[in-house]
């Protein structure tokens, strides 16, 4: 029961009447809201700045007939790279469903804030490619820019297969980096993402479009309408991370600290 309170002109405190207290599912919300609505709206900012700056780099460029094919993943690693230390700090910066949910089960966000961060994903990568759309010279819908599609050779369960197998890549960078054991070795955290990215993209994406990311996706899918094998996007990255960061935690997760051994210069003359 809330009580409400004032003070005399003598300093003896007098109870002025009593509030009936709100119920306690709703004042758990508001407080769950309170300490975690500023991480969503990071996540939700991440996620738009992500789809929109990386889908840029699938942009045709004037004179230039073919664009190479290691132009848009390195750009996109680099973006990676910006947002990831931009954002870590406030959010974490998992820009990705398949992150999030890899971040649930390692236990590194409850279930409750996990399915926020996945909302405020997809919804970002949504406001992202519209953003694109407004602002770019070029036809997004006709070409299809910035959409993932299986290879023309591949079948759908060749490419549900890529997208499990690189999924699954980058979810045993992203352990290790949380794993314990390497908690004093995360300085340069933005670049490993980064880089990562990068070249999972560079030999992944002539295969299946090296998504790893079903917001990636799903964002381009809604504003083009291309709808074709979008399945793949969810399963194969969601699948892929679960695997990854089940078998992580059971096989190779150390419960406790590694302590790393001494190293003793070589005219030392104390025992090892």
């Amino acid at each position: 029961m809330a009580v409400s309170i004032r003070t005399d002109c003598v300093g003896k405190i007098k109870v002025v009447e009593e509030l009936k207290s709100r119920p306690a599912l709703e004042i758990s919300w508001c407080s769950w809201w309170c300490r975690n609505w500023r991480a969503i709206l990071g996540e939700l900012v991440a996620t738009t700045l992500l789809i929109f700056l990386c889908c840029m780099t699938c942009i045709p460029i004037d004179g230039v007939p073919l664009i190479t094919p290691m132009y848009s993943p390195i750009g996109s690693g680099l973006i990676v790279l910006f947002i990831a230390q931009s954002f870590g700090h406030i959010s974490g910066a998992f820009m990705n469903p398949s992150v999030t949910l890899l971040a649930v089960i390692w236990g590194k966000i409850s279930l409750p804030l996990g399915i926020a961060y996945a909302i405020a994903e997809c919804l970002g990568a949504t406001i992202g490619y519209g953003m694109l759309m407004v602002l770019s010279p070029s036809d997004l819908i006709a070409g299809g820019i910035c959409t993932t599609q299986p290879h023309a050779g591949h079948t759908v369960y060749q490419a549900l297969g890529v997208e499990v197998v690189f999924t699954a890549a980058l979810g045993f960078v992203i352990c290790s980096v949380w794993d314990p054991v390497n908690e004093e070795k995360n300085e340069c955290t933005s670049i490993k993402f980064g880089l990562s990215v990068s070249g999972l993209a560079i030999a992944g994406g002539p295969l299946a479009g090296a998504s790893m990311n079903p917001a990636r996706s799903l964002g381009p899918a809604i504003w083009t309408a291309r709808w074709s094998s979008h399945w793949i996007y969810w399963v194969g990255p969601l699948f892929g991370g679960a695997v990854t960061v089940t078998l992580y935690k059971l096989v190779w997760l150390k419960r406790e600290p590694i302590t790393q051994p001494r190293l003793l210069a070589w005219n030392d003359d104390r025992e090892a």
